[in-house]
């Protein structure tokens, strides 16, 4: 009896890196995936930016080179997960380009599967959600370089995936991601 690989080998690691606005709804999606592909026997992680920048990236700032440093490190960790057969959720906001860049460049380099998909709420969606009470603060003034108001956030030219969060519900984006995975032979 023959079985399909991709049926039974649920090892295959990858880093999904999911990019977008504070409060785009990056973090719900990751984790809302996340319970699906465990169900379904995956090994997964999720590296929460706000869990990485008070455990990995202490006492780094934003500006723009701390910023760089912290996606740095959460794309070494996340390229050393996936290529030890894990999948790995990055709901981390990443503004820049040439940071996002490295991180795929890394991942290459290692043959490692790297997906990133832009989670492409409007900031005036985000801003109502404000999930953080972040654009609350810049807007009284007591909160300085928030990313896509008065800090550059460089939205990915090419994505493996578009997500419109505000036309769908957490299920529908997760489910976007996971056709995503499924369609590369990852879930």
């Amino acid at each position: 009896m023959t079985t399909n690989p991709q049926e039974t080998d649920v090892t295959s690691g990858a880093t999904v890196w999911l990019t977008g606005l504070p409060s785009a709804g990056k973090t719900t999606i990751a984790y809302e995936l996340a319970g699906r592909l465990r169900a379904e026997g995956h090994r997964v992680e999720v590296l929460d930016g706000d869990e990485v920048r008070e455990f990995i990236s202490a006492g780094l700032g934003f500006s723009r080179e701390d910023r760089h440093t912290n996606v740095q490190r959460i794309g070494f960790v996340a390229e050393l997960l996936s290529r030890n057969g894990v999948k790995v959720l990055v709901p981390v906001i990443a503004p820049y380009a040439d940071s996002r860049d490295a991180v795929r460049k890394r991942h290459e380099a290692n043959g490692t599967t790297y997906l990133e998909v832009h989670v492409a709420t409007p900031v005036e969606v985000c801003s109502v959600r404000d999930v953080k009470g972040l654009y609350a603060k810049q807007a009284a003034g007591e909160l300085l370089g928030l990313t896509g108001v008065d800090d550059p956030y460089e939205e990915p030219e090419a994505p493996d995936l578009r997500i419109e969060s505000q036309d769908q519900t957490v299920q529908e984006s997760a489910a976007s991601v996971h056709a995503l995975l499924t369609e590369r032979g990852l879930a």
